[in-house]
Order: C-alpha cells, then structure tokens, then sequence
C-alpha cells in the first residue's frame, strides 16, 4: 500500500501521454473518443455535434450520445509465488520483490484511469481455489490486488515446508489462467525468475504473444549473477540442514534470457532483489510507457 506514493513520483497524471499510435508519435489523449457510451437528454454547454437525431426525433426533446476512449487498458499482473521463488540472500525473498514491482506498476495504471486484475502461481493451487481477480478499475481495485498478494504469499511460506518435497510445478496453468481473465488487446506482465517454468511454458508464452501484449520481469538474486565458488551451507523451513554445490551461472545470462524474449516481441526488464523499491520505480515506469 505504501508503494502507491512511489509509483507516482515524477509523473504527472494531468499530461499522461499515449505512446501506443501509429508511428509511434506521442502526444496527448484528445477528443472524447469515439465508442458509444450512453444517450442523454441534452444539458447547456453540451456540444452539439453529438446530438442524437433518433433520440430526439422519437421523445421530442434534445438528446445527446456520450462517448468514452475505446482505448481500456485492462492489465492482468501474475506473481510467481511457487517454492523457488521463496528465496533470497540480499534484502527479500525474490518472491517480495516481484509483489512490490508488480505493486508499483499496478499503482501507476491504476492511477492513469486503466483496469488492473491479478493471477498468483504456487504450489498447491490445486487442492484451493487459485488467487485470481479479474481487472477492475480505481484504488479499491489496487488495494484488492495488494491484499490478495499478501494474503497468497502467506499461504505460500506456510505451505513451503509441503511443497519443497513436491516437484516444482510449471507456469503454464497460470499464464492460460491469467489469459482468461483479459479482454481482446489487454496485456499481460509476468514477474517471475522463471526457474523451471514448465516444458511448454514458451511456446505458449510466444503463441499468447501474438494475441496480448506481454511484458516480461525478470526477477534476480545477487548470489545468483555472481557467486564465489564453493559449497554453501543451507537450511530448510522444515530443519534440514545441508551443504551444497551450486551449479554456475553464466555471466550475462539473464540479459541474453530477455534478448531472446525480445525477439519474439516480448519486452522485458531485469528486476535485482538487492536495489529495493526506490530502484524498481524508474524500471516499472519504463514498463509502463510501453503498455
């Protein structure tokens, strides 16, 4: 909740541009649009060019059709909130650090007049009801996104214990879910490391693709892009303690996982645990100009 004062820092609602016009010219939102919204009798400063003829050839008296932007930005956010992602060794878990990204853009759409819903994966969604919203507009919308977010990460570290002994469950069920809920040209961020998304989580993703826009946030761990080499000690929610050998990661690897989305028209941006809010800000509006 306290991220929405973030998320609107150095904007200005009143000078919103739209950057999604042909030629990619950005200017202001003009006009009243031209999607038929409802007729009404006729009111003193009301322009006349919107006279309703039939209306008022069938009551006798001067109606007027209304009209709204046919441009609804609806946006569906989906948390990834299985057990890989309930890790972290700098500041979060990266599954907090996706909440609050996911928070600061749903913030800023909100606050712009679009509709913003939410779709949570984790593991045991099958024996309950998944977190779903559908997009609505406004900041009950938003409060209701973050108290679902809340709520569905609670129950993803109550049950990790369960869950570690579980194979990682894949990402696909979620992403078709989170389609669900969007209309036709609505769009779509995922915020998520993707570690073990599912064996058919990209062909889906690139096929969505052609038909929604979606916007990529990768999270990273610290210890993950750079890490001495060597055994670690770890300890598990349920006491288990261990060490282990950490498979290495390549350098750039997360910069070449977002090129390759890129190339298949899917823009996307690295999120670091480490930088906190305040750092993600400037990201989640760069994001957001593009939506």
């Amino acid at each position: 909740m306290g991220l929405r004062h973030l998320a609107r820092r150095g904007s200005a609602p009143a000078t919103r541009t739209l950057a999604g016009l042909p030629g990619g010219i950005v200017t202001r939102r003009r006009g009243r649009g031209s999607e038929p919204e409802d007729v009404r009798l006729w009111s003193e400063g009301d322009d006349r060019r919107f006279i309703d003829r039939n209306a008022t050839a069938r009551t006798g008296q001067l109606h007027v059709r209304t009209h709204h932007d046919e441009r609804d930005r609806a946006v569906v956010l989906l948390a990834d909130f299985r057990p890989s992602m309930l890790f972290g060794t700098r500041r979060a878990l990266r599954s907090v650090a996706a909440a609050e990204a996911l928070a600061l853009l749903g913030w800023r759409i909100a606050a712009d007049g679009g509709r913003v819903g939410l779709a949570v994966a984790s593991a045991g969604a099958a024996s309950r009801a998944p977190t779903v919203l559908r997009p609505a507009g406004g900041e009950r919308a938003m409060i209701a996104v973050t108290g679902a977010l809340a709520q569905a990460h609670a129950e993803a570290l109550e049950t990790l214990s369960a869950a570690r002994a579980e194979p990682e469950p894949p990402l696909e069920a979620t992403l078709g879910l989170a389609r669900s809920l969007l209309p036709a040209g609505g769009h779509l961020v995922v915020a998520s490391a993707l570690d073990d998304p599912g064996p058919g989580f990209d062909e889906l993703l690139t096929l969505l693709a052609e038909r929604i826009a979606i916007r990529l946030i990768l999270v990273s761990d610290a210890f993950e892009r750079a890490r001495p080499p060597g055994y670690y000690p770890f300890a598990l929610a349920d006491g288990h303690r261990g060490t282990a050998l950490p498979a290495a990661t390549a350098t750039g690897e997360a910069e070449a996982r977002l090129a390759e989305y890129a190339r298949r028209g899917i823009a996307g941006v690295r999120l670091d645990v480490e930088t906190g809010p305040e750092a993600y800000a400037p990201l989640m509006e760069r994001l957001d100009a593009v939506l």
